[in-house]
């Protein structure tokens, strides 16, 4: 079968994650995935946003060669350190990477700030201010501006010019004109005045200094480098705390007695302890005890869930109630909540076509911009406009044109939406998902666990004339109690909600038929009208007419009777959640068209899509044949979205453009997907739809400025209507623009 969706082409047989130092903007992680992806048997991504290389390999590659690769090209890397041995002390706390940037950005607005206001101020231009404004700019432009005079000068030396190589050249060369006209020309002159203008006067440049550009464009970058820095700190927040949901230790049970291990020690098949208020330490299925369990960091989900034995429960959730004992069946890496992060993480370094063409434009536009500084600087010397005209807007051209918002537009975007997503239970596989949301039309449902509960639940008691429905519910859910059967289950479950229930001698299983048994000296049959009508017993129109009509609402009829009559019907059926409606509604809303799909009978399937406002309906396909209808629906023209949870549903999942996997389902389904929705909730697929476009509208909206701003901004630049203090400051604003416009994302609510 093949997928409509863009399939990878067959990749290499190995996978690691490299952190890279060094990049300083989107150029750089260009350049560096341009180099990996020259090497024979190598596909590499380089994520700017988390400073990380994804690389496959081919087995005749090694990491060292890598990482040599990316040394070579003028960054470092670095292998992901080895997972904490169980027992070990905890690793040191990590270093502030922050620091520095800050202890820079900070001392050099110190040292700037009486610069540019000695420039724009010029009643407190005293006698030889000139030469004070060179002291405190110099550590500003030479230490201050080392990070993007160091990347320039590594990208030199391999031939390459980045971002860095912009900044750093028109910062120097604004520094370089400012020592000239100090040293040899007229401004190092007592009593020298220099107006502050935002146009650009002609003259010959011998009386200018640009000392306050030169600081002032190395403050306003290293600033929007900084905030930069942080944002994509904050933005990769949620992830962090998906990561550090876990608990820290477990008590477990050995032989009987409790004790206290760090929970990287706990192993597949330990029983553990969980007290009230406590967190539950891993995945794992409830052996003894009763409790409300506290899903909602992990799912979103305000209510707690009730458990009791045999229900499972997931690790990093609260126990809000009773004192449980959980036998642990998946551990570590294994792990839901690993899942969710590991889930995360390679959507957070996955690339959209947006952004693979906005790495594309980055890789050439630097050495376009040099020519077109060059062509600037060129044009003011022809037209006799003096070197200081053409050399300020040459400046301007450089200064302007650093596409950092740019590189950012993306990542930034993805990265808060992704964490968002997870926090709220919407885990998006890479940013392809995000894309095809925006195409699909039609949304296919599975039934039976996705807008229903996927659990027979008693539904109506009715008896005939002359019986108690609370007494025909207690005897036949006494006898129904000693059955496996989910329909059996079902019916025992109702009745003991409603009291304790008489116990059962003589107990017989008929197959596919019912069972029987004794309750108090009675001799009951409970099952189909088939059964009772095989014992001998009477089956009156009343109860033969409310058997039938159950069955026409789609829920299955089971008769109970005794002393030789039939009782009454219980209706069992497979309920509908109760948000699936709503649900249903707001996909509508999103411009989709719903489709039930089920394997079901066409009776059920109709009753169940008519409940929740369905009248597009699917029935009787068996498992292979849900992905032929995937593709009958997609030949007729339509992008379809599939939702389901069931390994049936894996391969429909794969063939659909878009795949949304309940995280209740199994693995298999999971996989398969482009999105998991971890709440067991249909409302979470108009959620993962609605957070989907809203990144995607969030990073077109982030390009749309980006290339706005430079195709705006270069020829003003170009004709000499910016200077470069302002230059760099827009060019910095615009940065923050992009990473401040991105973390919007984070204020995403889901539906209530």
């Amino acid at each position: 079968m093949t997928s409509t969706r863009s399939t990878p082409l067959p990749t290499a047989p190995n996978q690691i994650e490299l952190a890279i130092g060094g990049m300083t903007c989107a150029s750089c992680a260009a350049r560096i995935e341009k180099k990996l992806n020259r090497m024979e048997g190598v596909s590499a991504t380089v994520n700017y946003a988390t400073e990380k290389a994804t690389v496959r390999y081919a087995d005749d590659v090694t990491p060292d060669d890598l990482i040599a690769t990316v040394q070579k090209t003028g960054y470092t890397a670095e292998l992901p350190p080895p997972p904490n041995p169980a027992g070990a002390p905890a690793p040191a706390e990590p270093v502030d990477e922050l620091r520095g940037l800050r202890t820079r950005l900070w001392a050099s607005v110190a040292l700037s700030v009486p610069v540019i206001l000695l420039a724009m101020v010029p009643a407190w231009q005293f006698d030889y201010w000139q030469w004070l404004s060179l002291t405190l700019a110099a550590p500003v432009v030479v230490w201050g501006g080392l990070p993007f005079h160091r990347a320039a000068l590594i990208n030199l030396r391999h031939g390459a010019a980045t971002m860095d190589t912009l900044v750093s050249v028109g910062t120097l060369a604004a520094f370089g004109w400012s020592l000239w006209a100090l040293f040899l020309g007229d401004a190092g002159m007592p009593g020298m005045t220099h107006p502050f203008r935002f146009d650009i006067t002609r003259s010959d440049g011998a009386g200018n200094i640009y000392l306050e550009a030169a600081a002032g464009v190395t403050v306003f970058i290293l600033a929007g480098r900084y905030f930069e820095a942080r944002s994509k700190r904050t933005a990769g927040a949620a992830l962090r705390a998906l990561l550090e949901l876990g608990a820290r230790d477990v008590a477990v049970l050995r032989a009987g007695v409790e004790t206290r291990i760090p929970v990287d020690q706990l192993a597949v098949g330990d029983r553990f302890v969980v007290r009230p208020g406590e967190k539950i330490a891993t995945d794992g299925v409830v052996d003894e005890g009763t409790s409300a369990v506290d899903a909602s960091m992990l799912t979103g989900e305000s209510v707690p869930v009730e458990v009791r034995p045999g229900d499972a429960v997931v690790g990093a959730t609260v126990n809000a109630g009773g004192r449980l004992v959980v036998t642990a069946t998946r551990v570590g890496a294994d792990t839901q909540l690993a899942q969710m992060a590991r889930l995360v993480e390679e959507a957070q370094s996955g690339k959209a076509a947006v952004q693979r063409l906005a790495d594309r434009i980055s890789g050439v536009f630097v050495p376009i911009v040099i020519a077109l500084a060059v062509g600037t600087l060129g044009w003011w010397l022809g037209t006799g406009a003096g070197p200081t005209a053409a050399f300020t807007a040459a400046v301007a051209v450089l200064i302007i044109a650093c596409p950092c918002a740019l590189g950012l537009a993306t990542p930034t975007a993805l990265l808060v939406g992704t964490g968002r997503g997870a926090q709220l239970g919407v885990l998006i596989k890479g940013p392809e998902a995000l894309e095809n949301t925006r195409r699909v039309d039609t949304v296919v449902l599975d039934k039976t666990g996705t807008v229903t509960t996927g659990r027979m639940t008693l539904v109506d008691v009715l008896p005939d004339e002359g019986t108690d429905a609370d007494e025909l519910l207690r005897v036949a859910g006494a006898l129904e109690a000693a059955s496996e059967h989910p329909i059996a289950r079902a019916v025992a479950t109702g009745a003991a909600e409603v009291g304790a229930l008489p116990p059962v001698t003589g107990f017989a299983n008929v197959e596919g038929l019912g069972v029987s048994g004794a309750v108090e000296g009675r001799e009951v049959l409970v099952g189909r009208l088939r059964l009772l009508r095989e014992r001998g017993l009477v089956v009156p129109p009343g109860v033969e007419r409310a058997a039938t009509d159950a069955e026409a609402a789609g829920r299955t009829a089971v008769l109970a009777g005794w002393d030789g009559q039939a009782r009454g019907v219980l209706a069992v059926a497979d309920v509908v959640k109760p948000t699936s409606r709503d649900a249903v509604a707001r996909l509508r809303d999103l411009g989709l068209r719903p489709v039930l799909l089920t394997g079901d009978n066409a009776t059920v399937a109709r009753a169940v899509a008519a409940e929740v406002g369905i009248t597009e309906v699917i029935a009787e396909v068996l498992p292979a044949d849900k992905v032929d209808v995937v593709a009958r629906l997609q030949a007729e023209g339509r992008t379809v979205a599939m939702v389901g949870d069931g390994v049936n549903d894996a391969a429909a999942l794969a063939r659909a453009d878009l795949g949304l996997a309940m995280g209740t389902g199994t693995d298999v389904a999971i996989e398969a997907s482009d999105l998991t929705l971890v709440r067991d909730d249909l409302t979470a697929a108009v959620d993962a739809i609605r957070l989907a476009r809203r990144t995607l509208g969030t990073i077109r909206g982030n390009l749309v400025w980006a290339f706005g701003y430079n195709v705006a901004a270069l020829p003003l630049a170009a004709a000499g209507l910016l200077n470069p203090m302002i230059a760099g400051a827009t060019m910095a604003l615009s940065s923050v623009f992009v990473v401040a416009n991105s973390l919007r994302l984070r204020r995403f609510r889901p539906t209530r």
